[in-house]
């Protein structure tokens, strides 16, 4: 009786994930407006196209590398969706929570590029990028134990769990480098170049065992 009660919105999953997709479409968005209004500000001062390169390569870096982070996000999170045939209060706010950081990533790429450099900028922006993926981890592990709400197959599950701990672990360690030493700056993030070896390295370890 209580599940038919529930808002008919809470057991969409394809509502939900269009929503999703919006939000994913805005944070995008917001990523190129500060470089949009730095070419505006160099019109009005005739500047030239390779002066603009030149002086906006460090926000030109960070939203490529923004970009390229919220669009491997999302598609980690839509294939995930497509499996999931119900949606509880539980996964519904998880969901909401993973949003938040997303929508969160063009201001902390902003005061990681236009600001004069500083200690928390590296902790505002990989803190961001590790609660993306721990709150992505919580769902795929709610799922987990919520059965009812999917059709993932047990390997599936599992897989996709351990590959998102090992996502999620890197982001973790990259903070605590990136708080032990500041002046690194967002250089920790290199040590997701070891996320896929790392996943194919479990992936013949489980198979082994």
């Amino acid at each position: 009786m209580k599940r038919a009660s529930q808002p008919r919105e809470l057991s969409s999953p394809e509502r939900l994930q269009a929503f999703t997709d919006a939000v994913v479409a805005i944070a995008l968005t917001l990523l190129i407006l500060p470089l949009m209004e730095s070419v505006g500000e160099l019109s009005d001062h005739h500047g030239t196209t390779a002066g603009w390169l030149v002086e906006e390569r460090y926000p030109l870096l960070g939203f490529a590398l923004s970009f390229l982070l919220i669009a491997v996000f999302w598609v980690h999170h839509h294939r995930l969706f497509s499996n999931v045939r119900k949606v509880d209060p539980g996964l519904l706010w998880l969901t909401i929570a993973w949003m938040l950081t997303i929508v969160w990533m063009p201001v902390a790429t902003a005061l990681s590029t236009q600001l004069q450099g500083d200690w928390a900028q590296p902790l505002v922006y990989i803190g961001t990028l590790f609660a993306a993926s721990f709150l992505l981890l919580l769902a795929r592990l709610y799922l987990r134990s919520h059965p009812d709400l999917h059709d993932l197959k047990d390997t599936a599950e599992v897989s996709g769990i351990r590959a998102s701990a090992i996502v999620a672990g890197l982001f973790l360690v990259a903070l605590v480098i990136a708080f032990a030493v500041p002046d690194l700056g967002n250089l920790p993030l290199l040590l997701m170049i070891l996320s896929e070896p790392l996943q194919r390295l479990e992936r013949r370890l489980y198979k082994r065992a």
